[in-house]
């Protein structure tokens, strides 16, 4: 014999087959398999998670520094001084019986508009229902 060898047949080779039930493979315990996750990179926010996170609080910043701005600006003093200031002219009416703030305000200024007259009346004497009773003495503004 020569020093070649022949070459080797192969075998055909000889699977397994194992059948194995739906509820032994839920319920097998094989090896403990590690899970590898995902490292956790924060949150990722979209173009509208981005607004939403940045812009409304950013636009509620500058509404209230708006609102600030113009509580200090305002011009809400009456005047700089005391000298300044000056009295409404008024004289002092006794109300009489059936008499109303309408009556009154016709009577002494007939020349202006009585609502604009009988919202004087019931500023000067802090009138809150706007109704008057016999008797009762009123502050009547006379310009």
């Amino acid at each position: 014999m020569s020093a070649l060898s022949l070459p080797q047949v192969s075998r055909p080779r000889q699977f397994r087959v194992h059948v194995v039930r739906v509820q032994q493979l839920l319920c097998r315990r094989g090896p403990a398999r590690s899970v590898r996750q995902a490292p956790s990179a924060g949150i990722r926010l979209t173009r509208r998670g981005r607004l939403v996170l940045i812009g409304i609080p950013a636009m509620l910043l500058a509404v209230l520094l708006l609102s600030l701005a113009g509580l200090f600006n305002a011009p809400a003093k009456a005047s700089d001084s005391a000298a300044e200031l000056s009295l409404t002219p008024t004289v002092t009416v006794t109300v009489q019986p059936g008499q109303s703030l309408w009556s009154i305000a016709g009577e002494i200024a007939p020349g202006r508009d009585a609502r604009d007259v009988v919202a004087d009346i019931v500023q000067l004497n802090n009138l809150g229902a706007g109704a008057v009773l016999p008797g009762q003495q009123l502050y009547v503004p006379t310009h």
